[in-house]
């Protein structure tokens, strides 16, 4: 099983512990950013989705026009956009990228957030749109005849679309969320299904629920799983943990400047996955390998927070320990971002591409072995 890295496409160089000096679409930064992922072995990178961001799929053509192997992960809200119109827009998006698109579809999982940008639907309502839209999608893809739709959100007639994928059948669907609802919608329609870094028990108890998704929706396939952390490595395990603990105070101020108690963001967040990293954090701060949680603390839950903290040696074998459990794209962002995204890709990848390599060679072995020892039993029963 091959296996993949994923890193962060920043418009701006801002973090949860440094304030942003450049614009929040900076020309320069974006590409310096993603050209320290593709020079330094990472496969693809997110353009992640935020009310009032940049518009993260006009930064992904900027990108995919600049670079010649990178690929995309392209977050989208179903909520900003009509799906045909949506279907357009990812398929020329392929198509100037050369076919290196995925699209991940958030269903949404704060009402204030969402409500920014004019979404008063419910969070069920939300996940019902979103499997209706990502199947509205796939269709104008791949459909070469118009169609008529009409279903609880979206409703149209006759619609055939001009540009068509360079991916066949069509480009991949990444999907993510820890609740029942989007355990639902993400085993019947992704591709690839997006966890937020969990200690490896629960994270098992997480991909078992996404494959039970799957194969109650009818599929003989399940989606690929991609798991996110933040990295903090140093030479020795010393630094690494007084650089975590930097961190961690570095993040606890700035979130004291910038986001006061009084804000929506500072309350118990709604989402289920966010909820959880809070309970793991409070269960305790470190768990298996170098699974470090006061960073998901310190964030209130926000979105990929917990870390893996220690050398690169230490990192790279807890992201394996993740890859045993049947994790094949591994997700990470530092905090200083291109400084980490360049001191990842030169320590980190190259062991965990090693020691895959060794996996695979070893059960392709053991596979082989097996099969020989079957044709001999099959040969000697046959002359007998």
């Amino acid at each position: 099983m091959p296996v993949e890295f994923l890193g962060i496409a920043a418009t701006g160089d801002g973090s949860e512990t440094t304030a942003r000096t450049t614009a929040a679409f900076d020309r320069d930064y974006t590409l310096r950013l993603a050209r320290a992922h593709e020079d330094h072995g990472w496969d693809r990178v997110l353009f992640a989705y935020g009310a009032g961001a940049p518009e993260p799929a006009a930064a992904a053509a900027f990108l995919a026009s600049h670079l010649d192997r990178l690929q995309i992960l392209l977050a989208h809200r179903p909520n900003v956009s009509y799906p045909t119109f949506a279907a357009k827009t990812f398929a020329t998006l392929d198509r100037i990228s050369d076919g290196r698109l995925t699209v991940h579809f958030i269903t949404g999982g704060n009402d204030h957030e969402q409500q920014r940008e004019g979404d008063f639907l419910t969070k069920d309502q939300r996940y019902e749109r979103t499997r209706e839209y990502i199947g509205i999608v796939k269709k104008a893809w791949t459909s070469r005849e118009p169609f008529d739709h009409e279903g609880p959100h979206y409703r149209f007639n006759d619609f055939v679309s001009d540009v068509f994928p360079v991916q066949q059948p069509r480009p991949g669907v990444s999907f993510g969320g820890s609740s029942d609802a989007a355990y639902a919608a993400g085993g019947a329609e992704a591709d690839v299904y997006c966890l937020w870094g969990e200690p490896l028990a629960r994270t098992a108890e997480q991909i078992e629920r996404v494959r039970e998704a799957a194969r109650a929706a009818g599929r003989t396939d399940v989606p690929r799983i991609q798991v996110a952390f933040r990295p903090i490595i140093a030479p020795t395990e010393a630094l690494a943990w007084e650089k975590a603990h930097r961190t961690v105070a570095a993040i606890r101020a700035r979130r004291g400047a910038d986001r006061p108690e009084s804000t929506p963001e500072a309350v118990t967040p709604e989402n289920t996955g966010s909820r959880r990293l809070i309970e793991i954090a409070e269960a305790g701060e470190r768990y298996d390998r170098a699974l470090w949680t006061p960073t998901a603390a310190a964030t209130g839950g926000a979105g990929n927070s917990n870390a893996l903290v220690g050398t690169p040696e230490t990192v790279a074998q807890a992201l394996l320990d993740y890859y045993d459990l049947g994790v094949d794209i591994l997700s990470a962002r530092g905090y200083h971002l291109l400084d980490d995204a360049i001191d990842f890709g030169r320590y980190v990848i190259p062991i965990v591409r090693e020691e895959v390599a060794k996996r695979d060679a070893a059960k392709a072995g053991a596979a082989r072995a097996e099969r020989a020892e079957r044709d001999r039993h099959q040969l000697i029963a046959a002359q007998a």
